[in-house]
């Protein structure tokens, strides 16, 4: 996608090998490239949220395996950056599922052909993260192109957090759909939920829209129920860390507040997600393990001062406890439908086998 008018990735790889992100925690204040050398490189980046998002880590993963095999590719040292990947993010399922597939495939190749190898899968990672993002955006456009033939005016999104191009290679699993129809020309305005308490929504999502130069409004977590209730919402398309088989959803905390007053509204609510997000060993979503972050993203909160200087401020008083957990789970009777790379499934485990098999 386009930041200051030049095409980026997320993550990408220079004619050396070498391998390089965008530092996600300095956004939207400062854009800075930042090099990974080493596997230690690679978790610190996911555990740091330096890269964010079920997909991108995913893929951030398996080129840290590919870093680990150029600092040492014996089995043992496999083993350990496996372990220690899967270590950094326990909730979304892309990661566990990238980096187990780089081990299995390497550990039964020669040392001396497992270096080439692992990077040739971890790119093969990334490709096909782009062309699966592509699918899912021509699949959630038939969405939205159905509700302007109906309207024949602006159609209005709310989504929630970042799963824009910034949690995936490119394009993004929620707004790829939306960058579809902004491409086929249909008129659009996106709510985007601040996403408290990293504001993924305020700094991240909305910095990508101003980038791609789509009308969109940032808004309070708890401003979206008011504003189905007043029917200013058409459709809500989120993302996912980690969904059931049977269409129990994951995402970021105050996705299942977003589902309960989209259903109460009649608002349909739509979950963007490669099938690499579907866990075929979890049948209910109450069994997903769910990350509990630092309390201190609770009590302090990043902006720019008066000299344009970023800082840290503290909005809650000493001495009061904190509690953050980083996901909730959003039920299948709530969710209208998954938009997979494969096509659009309902929330149910034969039709999510049956299109997604």
């Amino acid at each position: 996608m386009r930041v200051n008018k030049k095409k980026y990735q997320s993550i990408w790889t220079d004619g050396e090998n070498r391998i390089f992100i965008i530092d996600q925690t300095l956004l939207p204040y400062s854009f800075r490239e930042l090099e990974l050398k080493t596997a230690d490189d690679a978790a610190k980046a996911i555990s740091l949220m330096q890269v964010r998002g079920a997909p991108l880590i995913g893929v951030t993963a398996a080129f840290g395996i590919y870093l680990a095999s150029c600092e040492d590719n014996s089995d043992e040292n496999l083993h350990a950056a496996k372990k220690a990947l899967i270590k950094t993010r326990p909730t979304a399922i892309n990661l566990k599922w990238a980096v187990e597939q780089m081990v299995d495939k390497l550990l039964k190749l020669e040392t001396s052909k497992r270096n080439k190898a692992a990077f040739d899968l971890a790119k093969e990672f990334e490709e096909k993260d782009i062309l699966i993002n592509q699918k899912i955006g021509n699949n959630g456009f038939e969405v939205i192109k159905k509700i302007y033939a109906r309207k024949k005016d602006t159609v209005n999104i709310l989504t929630h957090c970042n799963a824009g191009w910034l949690a995936t290679v490119d394009r993004g699993t929620a707004t790829a759909p939306i960058y579809k129809a902004r491409d086929m020309g249909i008129p659009l305005h996106v709510w985007v939920d601040e996403t408290r308490p990293r504001n993924q929504g305020s700094q991240l999502t909305a910095w990508e829209l101003k980038n791609e130069e789509i009308d969109h409004t940032i808004i309070p977590d708890n401003t979206g129920g008011h504003l189905m209730q007043r029917q200013m919402v058409d459709v809500v398309i989120t993302g996912s860390d980690r969904t059931t088989y049977t269409g129990d959803v994951c995402n970021k905390i105050g996705t299942y507040l977003k589902a309960l007053a989209a259903f109460d509204n009649n608002v349909p609510f739509y979950v963007a997600l490669p099938t690499s997000t579907i866990d075929w060993d979890i049948d209910d979503g109450k069994n997903i393990i769910i990350e509990e972050r630092d309390e201190d993203e609770i009590h302090f909160i990043k902006g720019l001062n008066d000299n344009s200087e970023v800082v840290n401020l503290r909005i809650t008083p000493e001495g009061s406890k904190g509690s953050n957990f980083a996901f909730d789970v959003t039920p299948s009777k709530l969710v209208a439908g998954l938009i997979t790379e494969n096509g659009i499934c309902l929330p149910n485990e034969n039709d999510i086998r049956k299109t997604n098999a």
